[in-house]
């Protein structure tokens, strides 16, 4: 019976297609098409591919521009296949390859011939596949990162204006924690909006502040005599610093609507050590609400490229550097092991203070990551509540941050009713 498989050669504007048996004895008998990547050749090429009866596509991850061809076919040509009376279990699969994997040899690259190396690849079971997620969670994935983006954004931000009032002599940053804070954002403003006083300026910081008023008008003495062109910058970098802001807060509640229906995954999560409800919120957008690709912990933390790698040879071990995985993740849990490690009598503390000593701080980490995600598996694909069980764990520190995390679920929309919570299974 004939199997037919498509390969797909991705570009910006043009797809390089071929389509051959592979149920056939002997060399593949590529049957090639170039097409457009609008949306209406898009739909032409899923038409075509049914017509041609193909059970299984592959194509390369080119950038972004592999995304519509997905959604395309996904859409159009996938279900239909499914449905078909004597499908095969893998018909109506998409593949997506990672291009290193489909690599040829240097001063040998074609278009058609990267598309049939493709398909003898995948069936020869040599291609690196990446696992794209439904519709859904890729949306989940595309704010979320957006969001990260912003909070970059706002990061450079903070640098360039440290640099502007460098610049102009106002050494603000030396005597604040926080230059984005609100006693300096007050501060900037009014310089910004054209107070030449230091002393009416430095009035308008926190009482809370170290600094003294003497040492805040000696550090905004510049402003008596600031050039226009200063506080005009200044203004502007406000103005960019409100709206980065504005637009993460629009994100928050956008994510808090669409994970809304996985509001227990969100709190099961957010009540580990090093977590919160915004990596949690990421966690379940990259993994899902139950982690359900992943039949593992192992599985899940070989995705990531938070487990030991392996490079023997003639049965020496060379390295056992991390591999690549999930950046997104690889990131979260960084963060989330530096986090959980500073927890006071936490399980992580403690073993952050036994395996400091002997493999450093950046092992250290790499070892606590490991093991979060482990749990983040657990708790995910097992429903389970987490329960701090380290030596100084008290009721007051457990209901303080019982406490911090009801006033960020309900800061985002989330629905917050305080009731004896169920008894589950501690992780």
């Amino acid at each position: 019976m004939a199997y037919r498989v498509a390969g797909i050669d991705v570009h910006k504007r043009m797809l390089a297609v071929v389509v051959t048996d592979i149920a056939v004895e002997g060399e593949y008998q590529f049957q090639r098409r170039m097409i457009g990547t609008s949306p209406g050749q898009l739909r032409a090429l899923a038409a075509w591919l049914l017509e041609h009866e193909v059970e299984e596509v592959v194509m390369e991850s080119t950038a972004q521009y592999w995304r519509p061809v997905w959604e395309t076919l996904e859409r159009y040509w996938q279900p239909r296949r499914r449905a078909r009376e004597g499908a095969g279990p893998v018909s109506g699969t998409l593949h997506l390859a990672q291009a290193l994997s489909n690599r040829g040899a240097r001063g040998r690259k074609q278009d058609f011939p990267d598309a049939e190396r493709l398909v003898r690849r995948l069936v020869a079971q040599e291609l690196t596949l990446s696992f794209v997620p439904e519709a859904e969670q890729r949306l989940w994935r595309t704010v979320t990162r957006r969001k990260y983006q912003l909070t970059c954004n706002r990061v450079q931000l903070q640098n360039r204006l440290e640099c502007l009032l460098e610049e102009a002599h106002l050494k603000l940053s030396s005597l604040v924690s926080d230059l984005l804070g609100a006693s300096a954002r007050r501060m900037l403003q009014a310089v910004a909006d054209g107070n030449t006083s230091p002393a009416a300026v430095a009035a308008l910081a926190s009482q809370r502040l170290r600094a003294t008023p003497e040492q805040l008008c000696d550090a905004l003495g510049a402003c008596t005599d600031l050039h226009p062109v200063y506080r005009r910058l200044l203004h502007m970098a406000l103005d960019e610093l409100r709206l980065i802001e504005e637009q993460i807060r629009q994100l928050d509640q956008e994510l808090a609507h669409l994970l809304a229906v996985h509001q227990p995954a969100v709190q099961r999560l957010a009540a580990v050590p090093g977590l919160g409800v915004d990596s949690a919120q990421q966690i379940i957008a990259e993994v899902g609400p139950t982690a359900a690709t992943f039949p593992s912990p192992k599985h899940l933390s070989s995705w990531v490229g938070a487990c030991p790698g392996n490079e023997e040879s003639a049965g020496v071990n060379y390295s056992r550097r991390s591999p690549n995985g999930n950046r997104q993740m690889r990131r979260l849990l960084n963060q989330a092991a530096n986090a959980a490690v500073k927890t006071k009598g936490s399980i992580f503390e403690l073993v952050y203070r036994r395996l400091v000593v002997r493999l450093g701080h950046a092992q250290t980490i790499g070892a606590i990551a490991h093991r979060l995600c482990r749990l983040v598996w657990k708790i995910l694909h097992e429903s389970v509540v987490y329960e701090e069980r380290g030596p100084a764990v008290t009721k007051q520190r457990a209901h303080r941050r019982a406490a911090k995390m009801i006033r960020e679920l309900r800061s985002l929309g989330y629905r917050v009713e305080l009731a004896p919570s169920p008894s589950g299974t501690p992780a």
